[in-house]
């Protein structure tokens, strides 16, 4: 099995390799399996501005699929070893952070049901954003502090790993134009599906392949429509929207929104704002190198973005060569049809020096 030591080592060459976000979460399960080891999973990824999962990769076999819904509308209703509430600090287990599991609603009302007897949680996030947690569940004997501190040590290495996944997202050849959409579907208050546009099945049905026998509604949809019911509760975990990676370099935006009793739930191709947002946060940018990546998604050259900022040329050019070697690009357009999901199929010029 190895040391802790040489866990994080395992775990950092796995997170070196150009896996996409699902095989990622596949070979970090594998790898921490003999270390900790655990009945049923949630891994997922979050949006990095609003903490609202996007993309479970989950393993919960005790989990009739009718519950899912309301599984998620607990877990974001519920405070106790939340994703939001773990940033920046250790990883924790149910048993050790409540003086009874039944403080914890999720617990309360779905994990005791299914023979849950602890959970051991950590969030990954960074300064760019937060980007998954995870979550281990065990039907027999508690997590030990030796076990949530192997969590601890290797979860620095798993979040750069999750947002470089997130980054290679970006250079992926464009996909073919979907439906411009939007599509919107109905939740209740229980978050069940009451009723969604015809462009919503379409969307749905790419967001979540139908390879298991279960209503094609991706669980992007139920996480914001939990989300907002949060917010409403009063225990925000944030703004009830997040943008979901749809194949190629498309991403869509899926948002939550009141609608008398129950919950519209939107899906639309991100906007360039949205894009840029995530693309800069995924390869590390600086604000200033953002601030400048955003100026020439709009058009202007190096001359017009020193004027705007009040800077010499040549120092945007040291920063826009920097944009450059974070994100791999080989030339600004290459760079820009990245951000903005396009092909860039012109030929290409080296960067502006």
């Amino acid at each position: 099995m190895g040391t802790t030591e040489d866990l994080v080592r395992r775990a950092e060459a796995v997170c070196a390799r150009s896996l996409t976000a699902k095989e990622l979460r596949e070979a970090l399960l594998g790898e921490l399996r003999p270390h900790v080891p655990y009945d049923g999973h949630v891994f997922a990824l979050t949006d990095p501005v609003t903490n609202v999962a996007s993309s479970p990769h989950a393993d919960v076999p005790m989990l009739p699929w009718d519950r899912l819904p309301e599984l998620i509308r607990w877990r974001y209703l519920t405070q106790v070893n939340r994703s939001d509430h773990l940033l920046g600090h250790p990883a924790a287990s149910l048993l050790t952070a409540t003086q009874s599991p039944e403080d914890s609603l999720v617990w309360l009302h779905v994990q005791r049901d299914l023979g849950i007897v602890d959970s051991a949680s950590v969030a990954f996030g960074d300064r760019f954003g937060s980007w998954g947690f995870l979550e281990l569940l065990r039907t027999a004997h508690p997590f030990t502090r030796a076990e949530l501190d192997v969590l601890t040590a290797v979860a620095p290495a798993i979040t750069t790993g999750l947002r470089r996944a997130v980054a290679r997202t970006f250079a992926e050849p464009a996909a073919a134009p979907g439906a411009t959409g939007p599509a919107v579907l109905v939740l209740g208050p229980d978050l069940a599906v009451r009723s969604q546009t015809d462009a919503a099945a379409t969307a749905l049905m790419r967001l979540l392949p139908p390879d298991e026998p279960i209503p094609p509604i991706p669980a992007a949809a139920y996480n914001v429509g939990a989300a907002l019911i949060a917010q409403e509760s009063g225990v925000p975990v944030g703004e009830p929207w997040c943008r979901v990676h749809l194949g190629g370099n498309r991403w869509v935006t899926v948002r939550a929104s009141r609608l008398g009793q129950d919950v519209a739930v939107s899906i639309e191709p991100s906007t360039a704002t949205e894009r840029m947002d995530l693309f800069s946060r995924a390869h590390g940018l600086s604000g200033r190198e953002s601030e400048i990546l955003g100026l020439l998604v709009v058009g202007l050259d190096t001359r017009e973005i020193a004027g705007q900022l009040f800077l010499s040329e040549h120092t945007v050019t040291d920063h826009a060569k920097a944009v450059l070697a974070k994100t791999g690009a080989r030339t600004r357009q290459r760079l820009l049809a990245g951000v903005i999901g396009a092909a860039a199929d012109r030929p290409e010029t080296p960067a502006e020096a």
